[in-house]
């Protein structure tokens, strides 16, 4: 893969985020970013777990979903309070995901302000992401197309971005937003997976406190390096043209791989996989010409 940093600041404005990157579709990030708010030093994960603790929790762990069940079933549920230890305590994969802060902790909501970047953030989503120091996710884009504001907390992350030119070198499966479940995009097999050698991308590490922007349809793979949690802010497409494509992702992609799926399981799966190989192979080869 062809991997460079992203730019990076530690203040801008709404003029220049907006004319150098948001109109760009272009990453940026802002490090420190959460530290201007009067109530940071509430976002840790001992004040969640005070605050939250009794809750249960979904898990998900690194292996691809089981092609018997729903693809967004999770392997195991825990008390958050009881999570918080577990991937504190020691190495775990283990990770909550799209944890809504609106209906399940409101309270945090108070917490900070809304950045002033020209961005009409969904209020109604706020979501958290959690995850052990051995937990990671997925290479996919989010379904609904939506530019959003990346903020991390606790331990270290890295990340990898990707804009959509690059999704028959990442090796893309059909009707879905992920690719192939067996790259390993910390060790990438090049003689296995050719094409990811033309992948260009970016890399970022984020630290306790850092921001990231993340334009729409952007490829992600996100490492916990430590325990740690992410909050998203989401801001919905309000271009005819890509909400169209967000209904369509939403709506009609998305719920015919669930039929697919459910109707021919692990026969649709791999036969997903295959043809992603297939794609990713001949973009190698018309690149390599």
């Amino acid at each position: 893969m062809i991997l460079e940093n992203v730019d990076v600041v530690h203040d801008i404005s709404k003029e220049d985020f907006q004319q150098n990157y948001f109109k760009k579709h272009k990453p940026l990030l802002i490090k420190n970013f959460a530290a201007r708010w009067d109530a940071f030093d509430q976002w840790n994960l001992a004040y969640i777990r005070e605050k939250a603790g009794d809750q249960d929790v979904p898990l998900y762990d690194n292996k691809p979903a089981d092609a018997s069940k729903s693809s967004d079933a999770p392997v195991a549920n825990m008390k958050m309070k009881d999570y918080i230890d577990r991937i504190k305590s020691g190495p775990s994969d283990l990770r909550i995901f799209f944890y809504i802060i609106t209906d399940r902790l409101p309270e945090l909501l108070k917490n900070f302000t809304y950045p002033d970047l020209g961005i009409k953030f969904f209020k109604r989503l706020p979501t958290l992401f959690f995850g052990g120091s051995e937990a990671h996710v997925l290479m996919h884009y989010d379904v609904d197309l939506g530019d959003f504001l990346h903020i991390h907390f606790e331990g270290k992350k890295r990340i990898l971005l990707f804009d959509q030119k690059q999704s028959a070198f990442l090796y893309k499966v059909p009707l879905s937003v992920h690719t192939v479940y067996d790259i390993d995009y910390e060790n990438p097999d090049y003689e296995k997976f050719p094409a990811l050698q033309y992948a260009k991308g970016y890399e970022i590490f984020m630290e306790h406190g850092d921001a990231l922007f993340i334009p729409g349809a952007f490829w992600h793979f996100n490492r916990y390096l430590e325990p740690g949690f992410s909050m998203s802010l989401r801001a919905l497409p309000n271009k005819p043209g890509v909400f169209a494509n967000m209904m369509y992702h939403v709506f009609i992609m998305r719920y015919t791989d669930k039929l697919l799926r459910k109707l021919f399981k692990s026969k649709w799966v791999n036969y997903k996989q295959k043809w992603a190989y297939e794609k990713g192979t001949e973009a190698f080869e018309k690149k390599r010409k």
